[in-house]
């Protein structure tokens, strides 16, 4: 998993993301990027103009499986 954060006061262009992920979870202060390799995805995401303030590579957390089966988050 790719997890990336955009500054708020910025308006990302999401749509540059297409293709690089199995799926793409826009959240309110991240977008989460589901793929198998999370480092060729950030890399990607660079080459396509976006700059997001941060990025992590990780695994997916019970948090996100959550999320993906239910499309809410555990604070809702």
């Amino acid at each position: 998993m790719l997890e990336l954060r955009f500054p708020i006061d910025s308006t990302p262009a999401l749509d540059k993301l297409d293709g690089l992920a199995d799926r793409i979870e826009v959240l309110p202060d991240r977008v989460l990027l589901y793929t198998d390799d999370g480092e060729a995805a950030a890399v990607a995401v660079h080459s396509r103009g976006l700059q997001p303030e941060s990025s992590l590579v990780r695994r997916s957390t019970l948090e996100d499986v959550f999320l993906r089966l239910t499309g809410r988050s555990l604070i809702e």
